[in-house]
């Protein structure tokens, strides 16, 4: 058995710190060794090792890519590398370390001697990435609240570390923060979109863009801009001097473009995006009503009050443009601009015709990639291809798309959602908690990823259809993982480090707040523990929340919209159903988690 200490560091951020450690010491322990692990990020440093381990330490690893503090470290026996080479192959830069300080081989930099396999990764990612850049960003996600801005904030200060020059605007909940001049934008080298929804790029055409997700700039934003350099394409053509850029037409990168798409999993999350205010208004303005002038505020009886004027504004208004937003912007995302008409007008027949939110769906991808294959299609001389976006591309989408609503998808979309809004309604107890659960147990297993946003955008869909129990599951099941992980740290204190103690108040509020994004970095940390215990407590907050049939009519805002009344049904059990989960993920926590060894 070999004795080794490491120290993981990355400017990625603490998630990323905390995932590099982890890859190192299971690495070890898997392979027999004794590790000594320090961990370094923002928080501070995590972790240590005594005298005695240091001077029996058989090698050093220092996987990082900041300046990290070496004194008092045997120079003869170090080993460098990366977080990237160690999340790729941990047992490799093990076995490495100890090769190459059995071999009496010191470091690169000190003896000159060859680099180890794996110390060349980086140098190929340094070289792409050695002048200092003038680099504009944009980072947006679908609810435009936690991701949006830790990438932000990973993006600045990757690019920090690495001497570049960076302005992020961010593309939220409250809109366009920090926003780019058209200035900055001409006067910089590369453009970066760090986006999980469309991004408008016609602004950056002729500049070179590289387009990734939020997730890859958080956990890695120095390798986004290593391949930021090394694969940015030329976006669009670069408008000439005076010349105003035709509206809605596609550039000529399109190509280009069409690699650079996630798929549909990023269009209906575009679509979802420019959704939830309407829902947000509509619900809430619907609760307000019910609070003034009762359950039955929308008869005829109350017409005039101000309660049925809510009602009307709530669900007339608000819950009916939410169907045309969410197809107009599934479009937009696949088609841009050129999509829009198409894609809302379908959402709107949609309603019409009973469709629902299935309906849009349908409608905002036929439209999208009906318009986007057309705009490809279709070839006019020069000096007629302006009419393309303002005329025939609206014209023939929407044509597309309202013949097959009308005549050959709706009803029988129609009657796929009368049937699963019946089903929802009709559900007993059991298949209740069931469906409660499972959704609590999505929401909790990715923390934002793809399969908390499926859960998510079902929940949140479903509100304007009078299915409103789903999306008190899901919420209350979003808030328990950062919950039960501050509970967890104030109760049992000796599983966790002082640095994650202090992190836990304002991760605390985060779960308040239902962003449930605030429980990565203890995720990153030990997720083979963390995760199991975030599933357990959501999948109980959502089964209970199911099973006293509580209903949600905001689809955000944490334990923030419990004031307002009627946003919620039976307040009490709601936040007793949240309290369970917590408490479950705080136990579950303290069973599984293992006692910080101080040194």
């Amino acid at each position: 058995m070999a004795h080794l200490i490491a120290i993981a560091a990355s400017q990625a951020g603490p998630a990323h710190s905390f995932m590099t450690g982890e890859a190192l010491r299971a690495a070890a322990e898997r392979l027999g060794h004794h590790i000594a692990l320090s961990v370094r990020s923002s928080l501070g440093a995590q972790g240590g090792w005594t005298d005695d381990e240091l001077s029996r330490a058989d090698a050093v690893i220092i996987a990082a890519d900041m300046a990290v503090d070496r004194s008092g470290l045997p120079a003869a026996r170090l080993h460098e590398t990366t977080p990237g080479a160690v999340l790729a192959d941990a047992a490799d830069v093990v076995r490495a370390a100890l090769a190459r300080s059995g071999a009496g081989g010191g470091t690169v930099a000190a003896h000159g001697g060859p680099a180890p396999a794996v110390a060349a990764v980086p140098a190929v990612a340094t070289a792409d990435v050695a002048r200092p850049l003038r680099i504009v960003a944009i980072t947006s996600c679908p609810t435009g609240v936690a991701h949006t801005f830790m990438a932000a904030e990973a993006l600045e200060q990757g690019a920090q570390a690495l001497g570049h020059t960076i302005k992020v605007e961010t593309q939220g909940s409250v809109g366009a923060q920090n926003a780019l001049t058209a200035d900055e934008i001409a006067q910089a080298d590369l453009v970066v979109i760090a986006a999980d929804t469309q991004v408008d790029r016609a602004r950056f055409a002729g500049k070179r863009l590289h387009a990734t997700g939020t997730k890859a700039a958080i956990h890695d934003a120095a390798a986004v801009f290593a391949q930021a350099a090394a694969q940015a394409t030329v976006w669009g053509d670069a408008p000439a001097a005076g010349a105003a850029a035709t509206p809605g037409a596609a550039p000529a990168g399109a190509a280009a473009r069409s690699t650079e798409r996630t798929g549909p999993y990023k269009h209906l999350m575009t679509g979802v995006s420019f959704t939830l205010p309407f829902v947000v208004a509509g619900g809430l303005l619907i609760a307000l009503a019910f609070a003034l002038g009762g359950i039955y505020v929308y008869d005829d009886a109350h017409q005039g009050t101000l309660g049925w004027t809510l009602f009307q504004i709530g669900a007339k208004a608000g819950f009916t443009l939410m169907l045309p937003a969410l197809a107009g912007y599934i479009a937009f995302s696949i088609a841009d601009r050129p999509g829009i008409a198409p894609g809302m007008i379908g959402g709107l027949l949609a309603g019409t015709v009973g469709a629902g939110f299935l309906g849009a769906i349908a409608a905002g991808f036929i439209a999208g990639y009906a318009v986007h294959w057309m705009n490809r299609a279709i070839r006019l001389p020069r000096t007629l291809d302006g009419l393309k976006p303002v005329l025939l591309l609206p014209l023939l989408g929407t044509l597309v798309v309202g013949v097959l609503m009308m005549m050959v998808i709706g009803k029988p979309m129609a009657g796929v959602m009368a049937a699963l809004t019946e089903w929802l309604k009709g559900l007993q107890t059991g298949s209740a908690v069931l469906l409660g659960v499972i959704l609590g147990a999505m929401m909790a297993f990715d923390m934002g990823g793809p399969v908390n946003k499926a859960a998510y955008v079902f929940s949140t869909t479903l509100i304007a259809s009078g299915v409103a129990n789903p999306m008190a599951a899901t919420m209350a099941a979003g808030m328990v993982p950062p919950l039960g992980i501050a509970l967890a740290c104030w109760v049992f204190r000796s599983r966790f480090s002082a640095e994650e103690r202090e992190a836990s108040k304002a991760v605390a509020v985060l779960g308040l707040a239902f962003i449930t994004e605030g429980a990565i970095p203890f995720v990153a940390r030990d997720p083979l523990r963390v995760i199991p215990a975030c599933m357990a407590g959501a999948a109980v907050a959502g089964g209970l929340s199911m099973m006293w049939n509580i209903g949600l009519q905001a689809p955000h805002g944490g334990v923030f919209v419990l004031a307002i009344p009627n946003a919620v049904n039976h307040v009490v059990l709601y936040a007793l159903a949240i309290a369970a989960g917590t408490g479950v993920t705080a136990l579950a926590l303290g069973v599984l988690k293992r006692r910080v060894v101080v040194a």
